[in-house]
C-alpha cells in the first residue's frame, strides 16, 4: 500500500502544510501526521474525505506508487484525469526520462510505426526509441514525435516529423484541431478531428488533402491521442496564392479547357 507516501507527496505538491490540510478536512494535525507516517490507518470516512480532497479515487491513493510517476503523469492525476473514478484500470503512459528526470521526446520513425501500434504500452519498446529534447516546449507536459507517410496532410509533406502533446482526456479534443491518433485498425494517423464522443462515441478524421474522404473512428478503437504542436521537414511548402491570383488561375484553366473542347469539336 502506498497511501501514506502518496498523500504526503500530493500535499507537498500543493504547497500545503499538515495544519492547513487537516483544517480543511476537519481533523487534527496529529491524526493526519499519523496517516503520513504510517502510525495510524484511516477509516473509510477519513479515506473518502482525503480522496475527495485530492480529487482522486481511493484505489489510486492506495494502489499506485506515485513516486514512480513522471511529472506529466502526476499532472494528469492532479487535473482529475483518474480513470479509476470511472471504474476502469489506471492507464499510465509508457515514457522515458533523462538523467535529470526530465521527460524525453521519443521519436517514432516510419520503420517503427508498425511496432508502435503493438508496443505503445510496453516500457521496454518505448525505451528503445530514439530520444531528444526541445527546450522551448512546456515542462511538465509529455511530447512525442512521429514521422508522417503519404500525402493526405499536404502541404505538410511526406516524411515530415510531427510533434504532439499527450492528451489523456479525449473529451478535451477540440473540433477543427490537428491530432495524431493511434487506432487499432489504421495505426498512427495525423488528421483534423471532429469530436463527436459525447453524442456518438466517435471522432471523425479529416485530411487536409481533399482527395481523401473523412472517416469515423469509435472510441473503443482509439489507443492514444496527441495534440499537434509543430512539424519539422526539409521541404519548403508550396506557396499559398493570394485570392486574386487564385481567381486568375481558375479563369485561365477554364479558358484552356474551352480551347481544348473547341479543338475536339473541330
Amino acid at each position: 500500500m502506498y497511501f501514506s507516501n502518496n498523500i504526503k507527496l500530493l500535499r507537498k505538491r500543493r504547497g500545503r502544510t499538515q495544519d492547513e490540510m487537516a483544517h480543511t478536512l476537519g481533523m487534527k494535525r496529529s491524526t493526519l501526521s499519523g496517516y503520513e507516517n504510517k502510525v495510524a490507518e484511516p477509516g473509510i470516512e477519513a479515506l473518502t474525505a482525503i480522496a475527495k480532497y485530492f480529487g482522486m479515487a481511493m484505489d489510486t491513493l492506495i494502489k499506485v506508487d506515485m513516486s514512480r510517476l513522471t511529472e506529466s503523469q502526476l499532472s494528469e492525476l492532479e487535473r482529475g484525469l483518474d480513470v479509476y473514478l470511472t471504474g476502469g484500470k489506471i492507464r499510465i503512459l509508457a515514457t522515458t526520462v533523462n538523467a535529470d528526470n526530465e521527460e524525453n521526446i521519443e521519436l517514432v520513425p516510419e520503420k517503427a510505426k508498425a511496432g508502435y501500434t503493438n508496443g505503445f504500452a510496453d516500457p521496454e519498446f518505448i525505451s528503445e526509441l530514439p530520444k531528444f529534447q526541445l527546450p522551448f516546449l512546456s515542462p511538465g507536459r509529455k511530447y512525442r514525435t512521429f514521422q508522417l507517410s503519404g500525402d493526405s496532410m499536404l502541404p505538410i509533406p511526406d516524411k515530415a516529423w510531427v510533434t504532439g502533446e499527450y492528451l489523456a482526456d479525449w473529451k478535451d479534443i477540440r473540433s477543427g484541431g490537428a491530432y495524431i491518433v493511434l487506432t487499432l485498425d489504421d495505426g498512427i494517423v495525423f488528421k483534423i478531428v471532429e469530436n463527436n464522443i459525447e453524442e456518438q462515441q466517435i471522432i471523425t478524421l479529416y485530411s487536409l488533402n481533399p482527395f481523401y474522404e473523412p472517416f469515423n473512428v469509435h472510441v473503443n478503437e482509439i489507443r492514444e491521442v496527441w495534440k499537434f504542436v509543430h512539424y519539422i521537414c526539409s521541404e519548403i511548402p508550396d506557396p499559398v496564392l493570394p485570392e486574386e491570383d487564385l481567381l486568375k488561375t481558375v479563369v485561365h484553366l477554364k479558358q484552356d479547357m474551352n480551347r481544348l473542347k473547341q479543338k475536339f469539336k473541330q
